[in-house]
């Protein structure tokens, strides 16, 4: 088998590859396109969390005592 031939088998098995690949990724966009659709049309592509009121914002305002100890304590041990 002479390069020239390899050369050209090795091509024609990357251009293969290349497209398996560049199938696949097609296909795969068209299948997500397809769940959109169908989880669109059935109203499950509304965030839930959206529509929870908030909490309130108070409680991180509680976790802070906790976090300027841990920082302060990091520090003094530096």
């Amino acid at each position: 088998m002479t390069i020239v031939d390899m050369l050209g088998q090795s091509g024609l098995l990357t251009a293969l590859g290349m497209g398996v690949v560049f199938s696949f990724i097609i296909i795969m966009i068209i299948c997500m396109y397809a769940l959109h659709a169908v989880l669109h049309a059935l109203g499950k592509d509304v965030d839930e969390v959206a529509d929870k009121p908030a909490a309130s914002s108070s409680a991180p305002a509680q976790d802070n005592g906790a976090v300027v100890a841990a920082i302060a304590t990091a520090l003094k041990n530096k």
